[in-house]
């Protein structure tokens, strides 16, 4: 897992994500998490949904991968998750603690599977729009 130091270790994943410059296969889901982090800091959450999608779009696109891997759901579920333990966080605690925190709470890319059953995450209309969980709520 990632851990974070100084909010500048921060900004260089975002920079990394939104220049391209980061390796397709070194994105990593802590770095999703710290992007949508960020973004959640300082986007309101339609705005960050809109920019993460159209950064996700630009960066498989990027790395010649097929832009049909982009799913909706997934991406606003992890958004979500993320809000949630950023509101849950210590209000004391700076950005870069806060965000070291949810990285250790939402470490495993599969806990969406708690939430939701391959089948309807596979879906087509779970990658096109939002999908509310089939398996336990949010």
């Amino acid at each position: 897992m990632d851990r974070y130091q100084t909010e500048h270790e921060i900004e260089a994943v975002i920079e990394g994500f939104e220049s391209c410059r980061t390796a397709g296969d070194a994105f990593t889901h802590s770095q999703h998490l710290t992007v949508a982090a960020w973004y959640l800091k300082t986007l309101s959450e339609d705005e960050a949904l809109t920019r993460m999608r159209t950064g996700l779009l630009r960066f498989l696109t990027h790395h010649g991968e097929n832009t049909t891997k982009y799913n909706e759901t997934i991406t606003l579920f992890w958004l979500k998750k993320v809000r949630q333990c950023l509101e849950d966080s210590s209000s004391g605690s700076s950005f870069t603690e806060k965000t070291n925190s949810m990285l250790e709470a939402l470490a495993s890319s599969r806990m969406i599977l708690d939430y939701y059953s391959e089948e309807l995450l596979n879906s087509s209309t779970a990658k096109s729009k939002w999908v509310a969980p089939n398996l336990k709520p949010l």
